[in-house]
């Protein structure tokens, strides 16, 4: 991102990431949803999976503009492939995103019975 700021390109970005804290490691295979608010409520932009690093880096090339958004996290699904229950089939973390130049960084560490999360704006 750096280097597309000194070239002159304004791009934003969101990149997630899923923590599995009950085993300490990243959650591969989370379902996620990217949503961005709009007239009438709650807009589908992409779906994806986290990789084996639990990280989704690319939302399929989605342009992004100022605005509030949400990532809903498929936690039901992740932890029902592990034999386990979920008191919290999704986890989702509401966010604005405010300048164009910035890339935004979710995280959330999650567990059957919590979850937390953390935004970070590089």
């Amino acid at each position: 991102m750096r280097r597309a700021r000194q070239m002159g390109v304004l791009e934003m970005s969101i990149t997630a990431q899923a923590l599995d804290s009950v085993y300490g490691r990243s959650a591969a295979g989370v379902r996620a949803r990217l949503e961005r608010d709009g007239l009438g409520g709650w807009h589908d932009l992409a779906d994806a999976e986290t990789d084996s690093e639990g990280r989704i880096s690319e939302w399929r090339d989605k342009k992004l503009e100022r605005g509030l958004y949400r990532i809903v996290f498929d936690s039901d699904y992740y932890f029902v492939g592990l034999g386990v229950s979920a008191a919290y089939p999704e986890i989702i973390v509401t966010f604005r995103m405010q300048d164009e130049t910035d890339s935004y960084q979710i995280q959330v560490m999650l567990s059957p019975y919590s979850y937390s999360t953390h935004f970070r704006i590089a």
